[in-house]
């Protein structure tokens, strides 16, 4: 990288005038998303099926996933069945490192509770789980039939409202609006170089990888893998 193009230079108050346009233009997109995410509150909503998970004490019923909280927010993790710890999904392994205990006490602040569910088998993915040091809630969808939609493109996100022991879907994100999980997105965003991803919209001589997401995988495994004291023997 270090032979990559760059901007070009001016002097202070240039710069201060390029800030302040694109300033104007941000508050912009961030007014037009408040706007949207008023429109997604208005969104009606649809009654689940009744649903049965699994986790280590054995069935669980999708109301009782929501622990006494009115709303629920679920991560479907990708599972590829009978790979190794380094072969699973390098972008649903992405998305569950920023989820630790404190920022999952904020989202119960509001009520919310937060879960992982998988379709792998629950031996395999509570082994994964605690290779990982994760400790939000897991369950299996093994052995859930076709109660839960399928999942598509996929990892995906998914938003519950408890009523009693009614359970209803009230919204749903897949491909990039999983973002929201992704904070070393928004971060890269903010950089001169971005993502370095071939589909962005970057000036010539700027760096770039082939493909969205390729550099979630380094050395043969997901990068979040190797920040664990035991990735190298796992």
């Amino acid at each position: 990288m270090k032979d990559a193009a760059t901007p070009r230079i001016v002097d202070r108050a240039d710069w201060e005038r390029a800030r302040a346009e694109l300033l104007a233009r941000e508050k912009a997109h961030t007014r037009a998303g408040d706007a949207l995410a008023a429109t997604r509150r208005r969104m009606p909503m649809t009654r689940m099926a009744p649903v049965t998970v699994v986790s280590a004490g054995g069935p669980v019923a999708l109301r009782d996933v929501f622990d006494g909280r009115r709303m629920l927010l679920v991560y479907h993790f990708m599972w590829h069945h009978g790979a190794p710890h380094e072969k699973q999904c390098p972008g649903c392994t992405h998305t569950q490192v920023a989820m630790n205990d404190a920022v999952r006490a904020y989202l119960a602040a509001r009520d919310v509770n937060y879960a992982v569910f998988c379709a792998g088998p629950w031996a395999a993915i509570e082994a994964y789980r605690g290779y990982m040091g994760w400790t939000a809630p897991w369950f299996s969808t093994a052995d859930s039939g076709d109660a839960l939609p399928a999942i598509r493109n996929g990892g995906d996100l998914r938003c519950y409202l408890r009523e009693g022991d009614a359970v209803y879907q009230t919204f749903e994100a897949t491909a990039r609006g999983v973002e929201a999980m992704l904070p070393t997105l928004q971060l890269l965003d903010l950089m001169l170089y971005g993502r370095q991803e071939s589909w962005e919209d970057s000036p010539a001589g700027w760096p770039r990888d082939d493909s969205a997401g390729s550099w979630w995988r380094q050395d043969g495994r997901p990068i979040a893998q190797w920040a664990r004291s035991a990735a190298t023997s796992a």
